[in-house]
């Protein structure tokens, strides 16, 4: 049984997040989707809390076949990897993480536990991507799929949740609903 694996804050979840997962479901012909909710990013700051971020990404991903939706309390994706050991994952990706890649903690080992599944969105050049693959260890764990764009981030979501702006369109209804339900991003950052 085929496993995608989509990590992130959700910090959050909108229409790209869906998009993603969607398209890589379709390329690669997932049973089963783990949305992983990483607690605590060491990466970078979050705004809500991570039982909040939980919740906004059940409602988000009900409606993807095979999702499951967990709380990642490990800061980096290997500690996750070592400790579940999932067999035949591919852990998704968006193209810009790609270039980061190298500066991820232990991303031989990573490679090591599973391929990465690279969402390829048109304007990112495809020489680029592939240099990119071509300069990390194990190039060959490292696959491409078609990705359109959305144009939409979480950064944009929590300002316009703060001036008050409708964020419909990009996220799912319930998740809109349970951002005004919760009080979450009313600040600006």
């Amino acid at each position: 049984m085929r496993l995608g694996i989509l990590g992130g804050a959700f910090d959050p979840p909108h229409a790209g997040h869906l998009a993603l997962a969607q398209a890589a479901r379709a390329h690669f012909g997932f049973e089963r989707l783990l949305v992983l909710v990483v607690a605590d990013p060491g990466h970078k700051p979050t705004f809500a809390p991570a039982d909040a971020r939980l919740e906004l990404a059940r409602l988000a991903f009900e409606e993807v076949a095979g999702a499951e939706v967990e709380l990642d309390r490990h800061e980096r994706t290997v500690d996750f990897l070592e400790e579940r050991r999932p067999e035949e994952a591919v852990f998704l990706v968006g193209a810009d993480e790609l270039a980061a890649f190298s500066t991820w903690k232990s991303p031989e080992r990573v490679l090591e536990l599973v391929t990465l599944g690279v969402a390829a969105r048109p304007g990112v050049p495809e020489d680029e991507l592939h240099g990119a693959r071509a300069r990390l260890p194990a190039p060959d764990r490292i696959s491409f799929f078609a990705l359109e764009p959305v144009t939409v981030s979480s950064t944009e979501i929590r300002e316009r949740t703060a001036r008050g702006e409708p964020i419909d369109g990009l996220v799912p209804p319930k998740v809109a609903e349970a951002i005004v339900r919760l009080g979450l991003y009313r600040n600006a950052e």
